[in-house]
């Protein structure tokens, strides 16, 4: 066996052929190995890329300039003093990463359960939208790291979106049998619309900022009984493949909250 080993050493060693033909078959078979234990190595690393992700994207998110309000110039004198580009200063929009944890989809109302570090700033009538940026739902309740969810799916889902190309507002709505599906209602016969169209976000309430992606127009009938259109919306976010999601915190939110409020009590 010595013999033999130092045998094909020296072939090997001593003659370019054999040594071109042993590196070329050793380079596959260990090419081939490496590509196995790297295959191993980041399968249990799918958790820490995962949180990593979902980190990057909430702080992506957090850089995006609609989310910012600046300082208005338009009634005051601004000097070069004034740090306009301050996050700390301009942010009215903050978003908070979390793992979707449980989701139900074919119920009549359906839920979802959020869980992380996060959560604890969660809100009750937080605005929710997946890894996407696409809107899912609405807080409802929070209890430590964990949060629950009424997802666009749930019967008592109201949300003020509109058509971006038109503008015209709506109210979108779940009906409790297709999911996926969704119905934009109020929008007047007189409106262009086309399938394909996208609807967003109406900005009209501290629960979502203006532009969010909310679905596409799949199908649009006209109402006998009414001038309007009954709008099918096809969901920007996929319900049966949704595993994160962030919370939207308006920083304005409970300021604006408090002047509503005070108005219904003085017109009381």
């Amino acid at each position: 066996m010595v013999l033999q080993v130092v045998s094909i050493y020296i072939i090997v060693h001593y003659n370019t052929y054999h040594e071109a033909a042993f590196g070329n078959t050793a380079n596959r078979i260990t090419g081939s190995v490496n590509k196995r234990y790297n295959g191993i190595q980041n399968y249990f690393k799918l958790k820490q890329t995962n949180d990593s992700l979902l980190a990057a994207n909430e702080a992506l998110y957090n850089k995006l300039k609609t989310d910012n309000n600046l300082p208005d110039s338009a009634s005051k004198t601004v000097v070069d003093t004034v740090k306009l580009d301050s996050m700390v200063q301009s942010r009215s929009i903050e978003y908070l990463g979390s793992k979707v944890v449980a989701n139900s989809v074919s119920a009549q109302n359906n839920y979802m359960v959020l869980f992380g570090t996060n959560v604890p700033k969660f809100k009750n009538g937080m605005g929710i939208v997946d890894a996407n940026n696409n809107v899912a739902g609405v807080v409802t309740e929070v209890t430590g790291n964990y949060a629950v969810v009424m997802s666009l799916l749930h019967k008592d889902s109201r949300l003020s979106a509109k058509l971006l190309k038109g503008g015209e507002t709506g109210t979108l709505v779940w009906d409790g049998n297709t999911p996926g599906l969704l119905t934009l209602t109020a929008i007047s016969k007189g409106a262009k619309i086309a399938v394909g169209d996208s609807v967003i976000t109406s900005g009209f309430s501290t629960i979502f900022p203006k532009g969010l992606l909310v679905g596409t127009v799949h199908q649009l009938f006209k109402e006998a009984a009414t001038s309007n259109y009954r709008i099918v919306v096809k969901s920007a976010a996929n319900f049966d493949d949704i595993q994160y999601a962030y919370g939207i915190l308006n920083i304005h939110q409970n300021a604006v909250k408090a002047l509503l409020e005070k108005t219904k009590q003085t017109a009381q």
